[in-house]
């Protein structure tokens, strides 16, 4: 497939040069329409001490909230002239200000979405939800990970799709394939496989590879196990030890409910993802 939609989300001023400079050299390479999207917080009703409505500190949040849109849209829309790419704005309003939550619906109907993994050490506190996101979005989302600096105007060359065998990872992987036959060169990792009656585990990965060579793709197959790593921490240091420079997996293989109790990949990779990571559910 190619990405001839995009959907970015800019949560606010700290991640729109990250994200844009990722994702408009990205746009520009796949003659794509990108959609920049933005949300801002309602302004909630609150009562002065004596019981009246605090009607001129509302209309300053409101005011604020205004400035603050215009602002990242002008931005935007001047970074996207300035590259001749194809753009809209969409600037919403929901409870909680999360770009994210009010980027599902236009998700939905996009080929990629590309925002930023949240910046735990930021000193600002609209964390977007990305989580749900890539849970109900539908569609693949392409996380830039906080640390990225630069621009991304050369196509990814050493793609690493952790492989599991689940619909999830899947979707993931063909989700991703014109960023795969871009690179030409993929590596399929595949970690603790087991040896079922029909296939050994150590080939695990074959059937994808021969997929994906079928569409041009040079496919090096590798088959690991975590030992007392987490798989998560298994598929970071074989891209540290790769120099992959992009990830591709499936994400929520079971619920966000049990990942949040007992934990789980996809949660483990959304906060310390190293390099550009593609999920898909």
């Amino acid at each position: 497939m190619s990405y001839k939609t995009i959907v970015a989300i800019l949560q606010s001023e700290a991640d729109l040069p990250r994200v844009l400079d990722f994702t408009l050299p990205f746009a520009a390479r796949n003659q794509a329409h990108l959609i920049g999207l933005h949300a801002e917080s309602l302004p909630i009703a609150m009562a002065t001490p004596m019981g009246g409505p605090a009607v001129d500190y509302s209309m300053e949040i409101s005011a604020e909230a205004e400035r603050r849109n215009a602002e990242l849209k002008a931005a935007f829309e001047r970074k996207c002239a300035a590259e001749g790419v194809s753009h809209e704005w969409r600037g919403y309003e929901n409870i909680s200000g999360d770009s994210a939550i009010s980027g599902i619906e236009s998700a939905r109907t996009a080929d990629i979405t590309i925002a930023q993994q949240n910046d735990p050490d930021s000193a600002s506190n609209m964390a977007a939800d990305v989580e749900a996101l890539v849970f109900e979005a539908g569609r693949p989302t392409l996380l830039v990970p906080y640390t990225f600096r630069g621009r991304l105007d050369t196509p990814f060359k050493k793609p690493l799709v952790a492989w599991n065998g689940s619909k999830e990872a899947a979707r993931a992987t063909f989700d991703a394939l014109s960023l795969l036959k871009e690179a030409g060169a993929v590596e399929v990792l595949t970690i603790d496989a087991e040896d079922t009656a029909s296939q050994d585990g150590s080939v695990a990965g074959a059937a994808i590879a021969e997929a994906l060579a079928r569409h041009g793709v040079e496919v090096t197959l590798r088959a690991e196990h975590s030992g007392s790593l987490s798989h998560c921490d298994a598929i970071s240091n074989r891209i540290a030890d790769t120099g992959s420079d992009l990830l591709v997996m499936g994400a929520y293989g079971r619920s966000r409910i049990s990942e949040f109790v007992f934990g789980g990949v996809t949660r483990a990779m959304l906060q310390t993802m190293t390099v550009p990571t593609l999920m898909s559910r």
